[in-house]
């Protein structure tokens, strides 16, 4: 097995990925499990890399994963648009490893190994 199930059937798992890669691209910071962060990690890279090429295609690609929501309301920009004017251009020089995972500890209740998953600089 190649994935973790995460204890969710296929449409619920990739309703989870869709919600996360979205958040992360609107605050380029998310707070969440190490399991669930390692498997959105690579979704999240595909995404930047598909943004870094920036051709129509590619746009909608994106646009078929990524949630249209809004990551700034001054500028009424989505999350597609923040992705491919800001992110993409900034990770232009660099060949992968867009993100970061940092150990927080564990969540109260559970005990789950809680991360940080967040943008490069």
């Amino acid at each position: 097995m190649a994935y973790a199930k995460l204890g969710r059937n296929s449409a619920a798992r990739k309703a989870l990925f869709r919600d996360l890669v979205t958040d992360l691209i609107i605050n380029e910071r998310i707070e969440t499990t190490e399991s669930k962060a390692k498997e959105v990690r690579s979704i999240a890279e595909k995404m930047i890399t598909l943004a870094k090429r920036g051709d129509l295609h590619a746009r909608r690609q994106v646009a078929a994963f990524v949630r249209k929501e809004t990551a700034n309301n001054e500028t009424n920009q989505d999350a597609i648009q923040k992705l491919f004017d800001t992110i993409a251009p900034r990770f232009s020089e660099r060949q992968g490893g867009y993100t970061r995972i940092l150990k927080i500890g564990p969540r109260r209740g559970d005990g789950a190994p809680m991360v940080y998953l967040e943008l490069v600089e």
